[in-house]
């Protein structure tokens, strides 16, 4: 038997679920900030959408840091061949699984701008204008937001927990 366990036992019960939640809200905050700041910026609208929510859900509190925009996984993986050539950094638990043959997009999908600037290769035709598209390399943001906190986060809910014992 260990010396104190059941006084601290009937304290880690007690903890209330403010002061966990309080905890979990600044570690979350964390991986909000670390995302942001590597997110790839072309307007600066992804990087806007980057969220956090905590919850208690079946008494397990869940901190959660996510974004609303559809296309976010193709960046956070990348598309295309490029994409399985070049997808350094994404989280080893997601298969992914990538074209293997670049496809058009007609050119009401995308603005010029954007498809001469990344030099995609195009024909024009009686139905409009065609660009190439071979994919994107993946560029991590939310994953490495995550492993790169893990030890900060642990350390944020345990000073919150000790706070309160």
């Amino acid at each position: 038997m260990i010396l104190g366990a059941l006084e601290l036992e009937k304290k880690l019960r007690t903890l209330s679920e403010m002061e966990l939640r309080q905890g979990i809200e600044k570690g979350i905050s964390l991986v909000q900030e670390d995302a942001k700041a590597n997110c790839p910026v072309h307007d600066g609208e992804l990087r806007e959408s980057i969220f956090t929510a905590v919850e208690n859900k079946d008494g397990k509190i869940r901190g959660t840091c996510y974004t609303n925009k559809q296309y976010a996984p193709y960046v956070e993986f990348g598309t295309g061949p490029k994409g399985q050539a070049d997808h350094d950094g994404i989280s080893p638990d997601v298969a992914v699984s990538y074209s293997q043959t670049g496809w058009w997009i007609h050119e009401s999908q995308i603005g010029r701008d954007v498809a001469e600037r990344y030099r995609f290769f195009h024909i024009d035709t009686e139905n409009g204008r065609f660009y190439k598209c071979y994919g994107q390399a993946a560029q991590p943001f939310m994953y490495p937001a995550l492993k790169n906190n893990e030890d900060a986060i642990l350390a944020i809910i345990a000073r919150f927990a000790k706070e309160q014992l």
